[in-house]
């Protein structure tokens, strides 16, 4: 799959494997409330900043933590799911 494909139907454009923590971690926080044209989406928000933690951001390491507890089980496994396909994309 291109490295443009989109998180969601309406959704950004997800950034390439040679994104940064800090780039990956801003467009997590776009999909964490709404804003910058995408949708509000947890998925697709946990998904960025667990990338960006991997890439070495601390601060989506907080982030991704506080949006956990606030996500079921369920759509935090399906977010490290995405996590691991934009990887092996990569």
């Amino acid at each position: 799959m291109p490295s443009s494909m989109e998180i969601a139907s309406e959704g950004l454009p997800l950034p390439g494997p040679e994104a940064t923590g800090d780039e990956l971690f801003r467009m997590g926080l776009l999909y964490s409330t709404g804003q910058g044209g995408a949708p509000l989406d947890y998925v697709s928000a946990h998904m960025l900043f667990n990338l960006a933690a991997m890439r070495g951001s601390v601060e989506a390491k907080v982030y991704r933590k506080e949006l956990s507890a606030e996500m079921a089980s369920d759509e935090v496994a399906e977010a490290q799911r995405q996590a691991r396909e934009w990887l092996a994309q990569g």
